[in-house]
């Protein structure tokens, strides 16, 4: 029986792009499951596209392929590749979209280039490698998984982008904004954090090993990007006044600075990759 394939683009559903591609898929294996994670990635905007495959691929059964195509580069000498990763495979191009994905796996995980004939369309466009390569080759991963080491050469490595800055000095981390949503609301690099109760946090750094885990109040911290600064971070927005700026943690463990009922982004005229600063007192 089939399997399921994730596909995430920066296609938007305007064209028929998406359908196409899932026709391909289907044609393959037509007792796929095909779930949209986002086509709203901005266009050609690979380091969102990488988060917000970071975000979203553990969420998913195991053996779940994910058909990734965030292509500025389609049709040039940057390769096709499929990887293996932990329970999950992932076929994209070789550009950096799988980066903040295998910067979590320290070197573990398998990559091959999706060259062999077999697995693609017989037509292949210099355009449209969504439809004609990476298709059909997660259609056929998710049908027969075995089918992996089959599709190309083995990668020695493949391209990766650096992770997103997170550091540590004098009781400060020093992150950037990773993210901003529909909502406008800005998430950072600064995770993973939990809560340990109502007043205290613990952060474990997602990426870096450059310095430990740490736990501190909630309460005590300063949250400063361009020259706004937030006091505390709160549980949700409903703490803050209607219409004010606030500090929380979002639904996936990173700092996000948010407006109830307001734009953040906007307001605070905030752009990816902007510093942002956390403050901490210890508990």
């Amino acid at each position: 029986m089939a399997g399921i394939v994730a596909i995430l683009t920066d296609f938007g559903l305007k064209d028929t792009y998406i359908g196409t591609m899932k026709a391909v898929m289907l044609s393959i294996a037509p007792d796929l499951q095909l779930v949209d994670i986002t086509h709203d990635i901005e266009a050609q905007n690979v380091r969102e596209g990488a988060f917000a495959l970071l975000n979203s691929y553990s969420y998913f059964p195991p053996g779940t392929v994910f058909c990734v195509v965030v292509d500025p580069g389609v049709g040039s000498a940057r390769l096709p590749i499929a990887v293996s990763f932990g329970d999950y495979f992932f076929v994209a191009p070789d550009n950096g979209v799988l980066s903040y994905l295998l910067a979590t796996a320290h070197g573990a995980y398998d990559a091959v280039a999706l060259e062999a004939p077999r697995f693609r369309r017989p037509t292949v466009s210099r355009t449209f490698h969504g439809r004609d390569i990476f298709a059909p080759a997660a259609a056929h991963l998710a049908q027969s998984p075995n089918k992996f080491p089959e599709m190309g050469k083995a990668l020695e490595s493949i391209f990766t982008f650096p992770a997103p800055q997170l550091s540590f000095g004098r009781e400060r981390l020093t992150g950037e904004v990773a993210h901003i949503d529909h909502f406008g609301n800005i998430i950072t690099s600064i995770g993973k954090l939990r809560w340990l109760n109502e007043g205290n946090l613990e952060l474990d750094p997602l990426w870096h090993d450059a310095f430990p885990s740490m736990r501190f109040a909630a309460a005590e911290t300063n949250t400063t990007i361009h020259s706004h600064t937030i006091h505390g971070i709160s549980h949700a927005y409903h703490e803050a006044p209607l219409g004010a700026i606030l500090a929380q943690i979002d639904s996936n463990g990173f700092l996000e600075i948010g407006a109830n009922h307001d734009n953040a982004a906007e307001r605070l005229d905030v752009q990816l990759g902007d510093k942002i600063m956390l403050k901490l007192q210890a508990p």
